[in-house]
């Protein structure tokens, strides 16, 4: 179709949820947008935030560590995290366009083309490098053992059952790159911050994974759902997030934190307990309230409590 006004295309049109018009460059956005799952960043940053309070609480006595590092770890997580996501699509094109849950996503679905998804994960890295050369020297060099790590996930379900642990090793370095922005080091905080997230990851991608047990099974798929059944799977979740709950301890007793701290753990401690209380082998239909919903407050109430407890110590 043709412009009635200029002579020249049309602008594509589409329509939003609510039935208004979208212009074809903002549903160009919200396709990329929905590509790299940009909501779920309210997972990782949080920690990283933390990370990133908790370390400036210890080392200059003051919960505030600065619009610079804030800015550019606000940058860093965000570019990372989109590269990741990019990756992870266009590397599973095939998978995901077998399994009849994915197979709209956009890029099997054609919305995305490989090419265009490669060139964002390229400009994502492009800036996590300025990102990280702009925090501190030991950012810069740990840069591509990160980017290692997030471009190896999708390949890791294709050999080993313990591609969650991958995937909880490369999210933790979130919350430990938030302390290591500030300080330049790593530190005993650093690396209970990191364990907390593992094995909340772990928890969560065994718990997802459950959805895709049959395709998984039947395509030879790595997961522990897939290794193990589900009811071995939803126990072994079960586990990892005791073991989170124990690390978020660990992390307030190694950096001096608060009762709003430990008060923040007893929350994060039960929303994990609701989490696996809603989902069991027998009723698969709230896997992703569990998975989001739970997830995404778990992580707001981890950030409100440091932010409450760095607050509460600097004035104190």
């Amino acid at each position: 179709m043709t412009c009635g006004v200029c002579g020249g295309p049309e602008p594509r049109i589409l329509r939003d949820r609510e039935g208004g018009m979208v212009s074809g460059g903002a549903a160009r956005v919200k396709t990329f947008l929905d590509l790299v799952k940009f909501e779920h960043t309210v997972f990782a940053l949080p920690f990283a935030y933390a990370g990133m309070l908790l370390a400036s609480m210890q080392a200059r006595g003051t919960g505030w560590p600065g619009w610079h590092t804030l800015i550019w770890v606000t940058v860093a997580m965000a570019a990372a995290r989109t590269a990741a996501m990019g990756a992870n699509r266009v590397i599973d094109r095939a998978i995901d366009a077998r399994n009849p849950r994915t197979a709209g996503r956009e890029v099997p679905s054609g919305k995305v083309s490989p090419g265009q998804a490669w060139a964002l994960v390229l400009l994502s890295l492009v800036v996590l490098a300025v990102a990280s050369a702009q925090l501190n020297p030991l950012c810069l060099v740990l840069m591509p053992l990160a980017v290692a790590f997030l471009i190896g996930y999708p390949y890791t379900k294709r050999f080993t059952w313990l591609c969650h642990a991958w995937l909880g090793v490369t999210d933790g370095a979130a919350a430990a790159g938030g302390w290591i922005a500030v300080t330049g080091h790593f530190a005993p905080g650093a690396w209970a911050l990191w364990a907390v997230v593992i094995f909340w990851m772990i928890g969560l991608d065994v718990i997802y994974a459950t959805m895709d047990y049959a395709f998984d099974v039947a395509n030879g798929i790595k997961s522990i759902p897939a290794r193990f059944g589900i009811p071995t799977a939803l126990r072994i979740a079960a586990v990892s997030h005791a073991l989170t709950f124990v690390g978020l301890l660990v992390v307030g007793v190694v950096t001096g934190a608060s009762f709003w701290y430990v008060l923040a753990a007893l929350v994060m401690g039960g929303i994990l307990l609701y989490e696996h209380r809603i989902v069991n082998p027998q009723d698969l239909g709230r896997v992703n309230v569990a998975f989001f919903d739970a997830n995404m407050w778990l992580a707001l109430t981890m950030l409100v409590g440091v932010i409450a407890d760095v607050t509460w110590r600097t004035l104190t």
